[in-house]
């Protein structure tokens, strides 16, 4: 008897467990006939899950610096006090002496994440630039002293490392010339000392240059919200691997205004690879002055479209003057990739290593060729030898005036071993104007045809036709580019 009641009693209770589960079914599929809820509450559960995986590894970094300051304020260089402007104020006494100097500390913060077991850190070069102490401060709350291993201002990418780690959580790293816009990622750090705070977003672009942010630019621009404090964390993908760096934010008032940018952790990999192997960063070099091809330039060049790198300019004994490569090339492809701009190829030049071979396809004289390049190393003082010309904007009426190179003048703008017409005048409002062209620079070739007179000049224009453009080849400093002028 007391069998058959047990029986009952545990049918009763299945009975009802099943009742309810039928009632909750029908009362989800009333509420949510497609299942979207469950859809959503499912990509919640899986964004929780990378974040729980990530943020372990994502570290908050902060760092001290020790300026100096004399009584007047901020730092005061030594020469200022010799300067003749102090002895008529103050005395021939006060030549020479320096205001005492007081010590003061600075205080930063930033991000970071760890990229290795043995303790190795990737940040952006901002966040440590200058530091005396750097300290890292893990997710668990334990802290440690770290050494900068390397730093490459010029992508702003810093490797850190951290001494005697134990049980380390690491940050794997993807590919990130994989990500697609639209693509979704995660953002960590710690903004305004806010620590291991999450942003949720898109991406919004890849690719982007000429932000004016860093030397080398390849951002990857998203909406995942970025501010002060964030830099240096990890942008994360779906599948909970670094694909960027966190750099900067686009903002008008210093907060976030929906626009952020990444290093690419693929350009993060190359760098810090170098870092680790040989402390500094080298970089491939060609040797050419390099600009964009508008419409006005294609259809001066006599391309179907604006596409392609105009070689402007070929420095001697340079990789690219020694593979034969010519002023008038242009650029379509390397190592049979093509190329969007010159910052696309700038970028991955630099990533070649010296020594290695690359291939260029160009256009030449309409006829487009291979040519074989050795790639070289990029000298120290690329800044000044390296420079990138940005396009001349154009309009549509001339507005210059140009007179014959005399020695006087060639003495004076530092020409004497070129030749040329030399701008005397620009009238304010003109495409000249407008172009960037002043007084002072050098006229070289006029439609592709050498000019050192006024006579050269009329023949020039002669070949122009009655296009209302002409294609001026124009000098300044040590540098040359194209520039295309329209007239109404």
């Amino acid at each position: 008897m007391n069998n058959r009641k047990a029986f009952l009693s545990v049918h009763s209770l299945l009975t009802i467990l099943v009742c309810l589960t039928l009632v909750t079914s029908e009362s989800m599929a009333k509420t949510d006939p497609d299942g979207d809820i469950a859809f959503l509450d499912k990509s919640s559960k899986a964004f929780v899950n990378v974040v729980k995986s990530a943020k372990p590894a994502v570290v908050h970094i902060k760092v001290e610096k020790t300026s100096k300051t004399g009584s007047l304020g901020g730092e005061i260089p030594e020469e200022m006090f010799n300067h003749p402007f102090f002895e008529q104020f103050f005395g021939p006494q006060f030549r020479g002496r320096q205001p005492r100097q007081q010590e003061f500390k600075q205080r930063g913060q930033g991000s970071g994440f760890i990229i290795s077991e043995k303790g190795h850190i990737l940040t952006n070069n901002h966040v440590v630039e200058g530091a005396d102490v750097v300290k890292v401060i893990l997710s668990d709350n334990r802290e440690f002293i770290a050494k900068i291993i390397g730093t490459d201002p010029q992508t702003d990418v810093a490797l850190l490392k951290i001494d005697d780690p134990a049980n380390l959580p690491v940050l794997p790293l993807g590919d990130s010339s994989a990500l697609e816009v639209g693509e979704w990622v995660i953002a960590i750090g710690n903004p305004f000392g806010l620590s291991q705070t999450v942003t949720v977003g898109v991406v919004s672009a890849t690719g982007r240059s000429s932000v004016g942010i860093n030397e080398y630019e390849n951002f990857i621009q998203t909406d995942a919200a970025i501010n002060p404090g964030n830099s240096g964390g990890p942008l994360i993908n779906a599948r909970g691997e670094a694909v960027g760096i966190n750099t900067a934010l686009f903002s008008r008032t210093g907060g976030y205004m929906g626009i952020g940018f990444a290093i690419p952790i693929n350009m993060a990999k190359s760098i810090e690879n170098q870092l680790q192997t040989k402390g500094k960063v080298t970089r491939g070099w060609l040797g050419v002055v390099i600009q964009n091809i508008d419409k006005d330039l294609a259809e001066s060049f006599g391309l179907k479209k604006a596409e392609g790198i105009l070689v402007s300019e070929v420095q001697k004994d340079s990789p690219a003057s020694g593979a034969g490569l010519q002023r008038d090339d242009i650029i379509l492809r390397l190592n049979d990739s093509p190329l969007t701009d010159v910052s696309d190829l700038r970028n991955r030049v630099a990533l070649l290593s010296s020594g290695s071979k690359a291939t260029l396809d160009i256009i030449r004289d309409g006829r487009e060729k291979k040519v074989q390049i050795t790639i070289g190393e990029q000298p120290s003082n690329f800044s000044a030898t390296g420079k990138v010309v940005k396009e001349k904007e154009t309009l549509d009426k001339y507005g210059l005036t140009l007179q014959e190179l005399t020695q006087e003048l060639a003495e004076k703008f530092t020409y004497k071993r070129k030749s040329g017409l030399i701008i005397s005048d620009i009238q304010p409002g003109s495409p000249a104007d407008f172009a960037g062209l002043k007084p002072g620079y050098l006229v070289e070739e006029v439609n592709k045809v050498k000019v050192q007179n006024l006579d050269d000049l009329n023949k020039a224009l002669g070949q122009g036709g009655k296009s209302g453009k002409i294609l001026l080849r124009v000098r300044f400093g040590d540098y040359s580019t194209y520039v295309v002028l329209i007239a109404k």
